[in-house]
């Protein structure tokens, strides 16, 4: 019989979450709530669209996360002529032995950085959008699991639309959140150019492991949801159904995304149990690609934060 892994306490997790984010912090200048974002979506064990124009450290975040994870870490580049065995790999003949042999894409690590998705073909999106929803590939009837954590941060640029092919809404669906990387502050950018200006060699620590973060996304599953809460985030989902300006409103999966984003939220603050503040912190997050405005809404200017938060301000926060 194989022992099971003995859970971890909230407390544990919330020391653990403050280390990797202190580490990040030496290389990354602001970014903070980016940061915790997408250390709440490993935990969660899903996956981030990141938006944001060039030169915004959207790379740069990626790689000190997987030194700091102890992870292993990938970088896909997706342009026009890329293939779907360009991500997924392919079996390759091998003449001294005379079999096929599988190599490796590079989805084949913990965390896989998918630089401008929106500039890869279709078929080549879904190649990697099925990896990430199945957490295995199949290669000419052969499945292969992908090992955990797996976790794929995609980017694309919010203003390019030549040579692009904008994601599905129903392959968008697939990321847990959507975060806007915008630009730092005037002082954060004085930072920034001071350090380029005097470089220093910093060494970043590796605070965890492949297995330790399977051990945290484990335990964040146990988080206490108490029933008020469940149907608070119930209420927001259908609500976004019901808005006249909205088109297409939030699914089932925006309910489970929120829960349990919320739960790891609690977590990574040092709490057993998730509180109104947990699914209110996220909800832009999880929602901003799911909800389609109508035409007319658009044209008058209306945006999908302004409406989740209108919501949010309209809803009864249960005690």
């Amino acid at each position: 019989m194989v022992k099971m892994p003995e859970l971890m306490s909230v407390n544990e997790i919330r020391d653990i979450a403050q280390q990797v984010i202190t580490e990040i912090r030496k290389v990354v200048v602001g970014k903070g709530e980016v940061m915790q974002n997408i250390f709440i979506a490993l935990l969660a064990d899903g996956h981030v669209l990141m938006e944001g124009v060039p030169g915004v450290a959207k790379t740069f975040m990626a790689n000190a996360f997987a030194d700091v994870l102890g992870c292993s870490f990938k970088r896909i580049q997706f342009t026009p002529d890329l293939l779907p065995a360009d991500v997924t790999g392919t079996n390759v003949f091998d003449n001294e032995t005379g079999t096929f042999k599988l190599k490796k894409g590079p989805i084949f690590a913990n965390i896989v950085l998918a630089d401008e998705i929106n500039r890869a073909p279709p078929k080549t999106q879904a190649a990697l959008l099925e990896c990430m929803q199945e957490r295995q590939v199949t290669l000419e009837g052969v499945t292969y699991k992908l090992e955990r954590p797996f976790l794929v941060l995609a980017t694309q640029n919010p203003i390019e639309l030549e040579g692009t092919y904008p994601l599905p809404e129903a392959q968008v669906d697939r990321f847990l959140f959507k975060l806007i990387v915008g630009y730092p502050t005037e002082l954060e950018e004085v930072e920034i150019i001071r350090r380029k200006h005097s470089p220093v060699d910093i060494e970043l620590n590796q605070i965890t492991n492949p297995e330790l973060l399977v051990r945290m996304q484990d335990s964040v599953r146990h988080v206490h949801v108490d029933k008020g809460i469940m149907n608070y985030i119930r209420d927001i989902v259908i609500r976004t159904r019901k808005d006249p300006q909205i088109l297409l409103g939030g699914s089932p999966r925006a309910s489970i995304v929120l829960l349990t984003c919320a739960k790891a939220r609690a977590a990574i603050l040092g709490r057993d149990f998730v509180t109104p503040d947990d699914v209110k912190a996220l909800a832009l997050h999880a929602l901003y690609h799911r909800l389609i405005l109508k035409p007319e809404a658009e044209l008058g200017g209306v945006s999908v934060p302004r409406l989740v938060y209108n919501i949010m301000e309209e809803m009864r926060v249960p005690i």
